[in-house]
């Protein structure tokens, strides 16, 4: 039984996968009563756009995925109902490189995370050695699960591994293959495996499976910077938003849920029907802690890798390869692991001056993340000239980013954890968010529309 007024939903979190939480939840339920609560004093997360040399520049995520699994991702179905289709901005149609023996090599294409259909295609950067023979059944078992790079070295050999599919891998989630579910970072290829005999077959089905129009961008940006898509998501969701609340437990009611907020001493309690958690695996774990102690455990297992970001403003007229950025494989023997040639890839921009943005540190390596700013940014300087093989001027000016706990190491059964603690908790609980479905805007869109949706259709039911 109801209650007779609107019901309640709290959204605890107030990154792009709670937005998105909540912004769902408007849609389906105009009259809803929605309370987003968030620890800090912004909305967004790691999406954050700040002003530097006069023009907006993003200290965190910079793209989100036109296209998943083959059609429009749902952070660009959502920039659509939102009204952004026509402030959308591409990235220039520039290559990107890997940094591999002093020379910067441009990215094979036809490649899957760095994992070619066609050997030939790859052999300039790294020499295929291993075997990929057909032993008359499927790479893999039914639901089986295995690390990216004990695939691609046992098919491929260690050359792929290490020069192509770690920087790659390494790219989007500063981690390593070895280490990496094949189910949670590379899901096509990882459904593909359990139909095909060979690597090579599975990376050509996995890419027909997920075909992209010709002329298609891969990714998309707004002009203005993508805090304008925080600010459409929050105004369109009308949520009863709460910055500064920390959330110090949940725990079920006869009725529904109860949210406790607040310092020691001055906590405050919250009813709602539902509750959505879009927040990181070490508070989503604290949280649950009261309602199933099993799935508190499972969900507080996730490690996570941090990064900093250097961006540094080169003269005007500062000569860069041209390319939209590069790689660097961890083995070659430089801190910076990519490099990202902002006013190249975003020509909109207009700054003037030359914009590179370098990104620093890898899971389980976070020596270099203990050096102060002013030493990050000399680092930077002194590796930049050598990646890219000439000298480079003073920059007119820097900043330098840390993201603490930024992205998540899914290891293997990463996606089989997620569903079994899902399936235990009541449905008017949900989760959301990068720590449950994968990084990037897309996916955590996308995970917090099917956690809104999930609570909206256990209220209804």
């Amino acid at each position: 039984m109801h209650r007779a007024v609107a019901q309640r939903v709290v959204v605890v979190g107030g990154g792009i996968a709670g937005l998105a939480a909540a912004h769902r939840l408007r849609e389906l339920g105009p009259e809803l009563e929605i309370v987003l609560l968030e620890r800090a004093d912004r909305l967004g997360g790691k999406i954050c756009t700040q002003p530097f040399v006069g023009v907006p520049v993003e200290t965190g995520a910079e793209t989100f995925l036109m296209r998943e699994a083959g059609v429009e991702s749902a952070a660009l179905r959502l920039a659509g109902r939102l009204g952004l289709t026509d402030a959308l901005v591409h990235p220039a149609p520039v290559p990107s490189a890997l940094a591999i023996d002093t020379d910067l090599r441009p990215i094979p294409a036809a490649t899957l995370m760095g994992i070619p259909a066609d050997p030939a295609t790859v052999a300039g950067i790294a020499p295929v050695t291993g075997a990929d023979e057909d032993a008359g059944r499927p790479l893999l078992a039914p639901d089986e699960d295995i690390p990216v790079g004990a695939l691609v070295r046992a098919r491929l050999g260690d050359a792929v591994v290490e020069r192509l599919v770690d920087p790659l891998l390494g790219g989007v989630y500063a981690g390593r293959a070895d280490d990496l579910s094949l189910r949670a970072t590379i899901p096509g290829l990882h459904r593909a495996a359990q139909e095909t005999r060979t690597l090579r077959d599975a990376v050509a089905r996995a890419m027909r499976a997920a075909p992209r129009p010709a002329g298609t961008p891969v990714f998309a940006s707004v002009a203005g910077g993508l805090s304008r898509y925080v600010t459409a998501v929050a105004e369109a969701a009308r949520a009863r938003v709460q910055l500064g609340q920390t959330v110090r437990g949940i725990e079920p009611t006869a009725s529904g849920w109860r949210v406790r907020t607040g310092a020691a001493g001055r906590e405050a309690e919250l009813d709602a029907d539902a509750v959505v958690l879009a927040v990181p695996a070490t508070p989503a774990a604290r949280l649950l802690r009261a309602v199933d102690a099993a799935a508190a455990t499972a969900v507080g297992e996730l490690p996570y890798a941090s990064v900093a970001l250097v961006t540094l403003a080169l003269p005007a007229g500062t000569v860069l390869p041209s390319l939209s950025g590069f790689l660097v494989p961890a083995g070659q023997g430089y801190s910076v692991k990519a490099v990202t040639f902002m006013t190249t890839k975003w020509p909109h921009l207009g700054a003037d001056a030359v914009i590179v943005r370098a990104s620093l540190g890898r899971y389980g390596d976070n020596d270099v993340l203990q050096l102060t700013d002013e030493s990050l940014v000399d680092l930077v300087r002194a590796e930049l000239p050598r990646l890219v093989g000439t000298p480079l001027p003073p920059p007119r000016a820097a900043r330098v980013t840390r993201w603490g706990g930024a992205l998540p190491q899914y290891g293997v059964g990463h996606v089989a954890r997620v569903a079994g603690v899902r399936s235990s908790l009541p449905p008017t609980l949900g989760l959301a968010g990068a720590a449950f479905d994968g990084v990037g805007i897309a996916a955590c869109v996308r995970s917090g529309e099917a956690a809104a949706e999930q609570v909206w259709r256990a209220l209804h039911d």
